[in-house]
């Protein structure tokens, strides 16, 4: 599983070795609650194989608000670094094969990361992506419409179009199943 990522990362074998061997492996069914909002998050999640929806209840309505595939890391990561209650819940919807670190494991691995330029950067850099697509995805909502969103999700994003269910694809793009189907019907005869 973590041969794809070993040579993004200039480190020596045996720490390799040390820094994985905390992951640990799980296999849940499509779902299942990794973290429910309100609770600490303790552990970040790499995928393996599956999908993972980040959403957050508004006013009784799911909000979903992003998904995660094979080789993507996942967490409520503000409750996971700082240790507040995370804004957010985290839920399988396909099986799922995951590899999970605890927090006081990461924490270790972090201080060695510190020390060790090359991972320092690729950390950081990983946090600045995951934030340009959340400001992409947020400054859509506020500069294009809801076809827009649709298409730019089919063009940027594909697989979510591929694999995840049409109630939560309508949710992720802030708008109803019905108003979904409505673009796609329109698309589909061309205007």
């Amino acid at each position: 599983m973590f041969s794809q990522f070993k040579n993004k990362f200039p480190i020596d074998d045996t720490q390799w070795n040390d820094f994985t061997s905390y992951f640990k492996r799980m296999e849940t069914p499509a779902k299942t609650i990794l973290l429910r909002e309100g609770e600490i998050a303790r552990k970040l999640f790499l995928i393996e194989k599956g999908c993972v929806r980040v959403w957050f209840n508004n006013d009784g309505k799911d909000i979903t608000f992003q998904f995660f595939f094979e080789h993507n890391t996942v967490s409520s990561i503000e409750s996971f670094l700082k240790n507040i209650p995370s804004l957010v819940t985290l839920e399988t919807i396909e099986p799922c094969v995951l590899w999970y670190i605890h927090k006081k494991d990461f924490n270790k691995i972090f201080e060695e990361i510190k020390n060790i330029p090359a991972l320092r950067e690729a950390f950081i850099d990983a946090i600045f992506e995951r934030t340009f697509n959340y400001m992409k995805h947020f400054l859509s909502f506020i500069k294009d419409t809801p076809q827009q969103r649709y298409l730019n999700l089919i063009n940027d994003n594909p697989q979510i179009i591929q694999r995840v269910p049409q109630h939560y694809i309508a949710s992720y793009l802030g708008i109803t199943k019905v108003h979904l189907s409505r673009i796609k019907s329109k698309m589909a005869k061309g205007e």
